[in-house]
């Protein structure tokens, strides 16, 4: 049975299920008749549901395992996310050196300027 095939049977198993188990089915029956083996077994199609939903639910977590990539190469995307950032962060600190490099420069500068005035007067 093909894919399709089998999700479609399902949602058909749950719709055949779940329709006898809504009240207005169940108020049905009972104006109809009120003979017990006339009524919904609600209990039953509930556990017919549950199986139908337990049965679609693991084939859709195989359908996303199937669909996953492989843990490594998982890990080799996260590592090259790492290991870029971390070529930026250095190249950030680098500017940031330079920077400082620049302002140690200027002050420097200024306190050579100001030795100079201090030594003229």
């Amino acid at each position: 049975m093909s894919s399709l095939n089998e999700v479609q049977s399902w949602v058909a198993s749950l719709d055949a299920t779940l329709l006898p188990c809504l009240p207005a089915r169940e108020l049905q029956a009972a104006d109809r008749s009120t003979h017990p083996s006339h009524h919904v077994d609600v209990e039953r199609h509930a556990r017919e549901f549950m199986e139908a939903a337990k049965q679609l639910q693991v084939f859709f977590i195989r359908v996303q395992h199937e669909h996953q990539p492989p843990k490594e190469e998982l890990l080799k995307k996260e590592i090259a996310g790492l290991e870029s950032e971390l070529r930026a962060k250095d190249e950030l600190i680098k500017r940031q050196k330079r920077l400082l490099q620049g302002w140690r420069d200027i002050l420097k500068a200024q306190k050579l300027k100001h030795i100079h005035e201090l030594e003229r007067v």
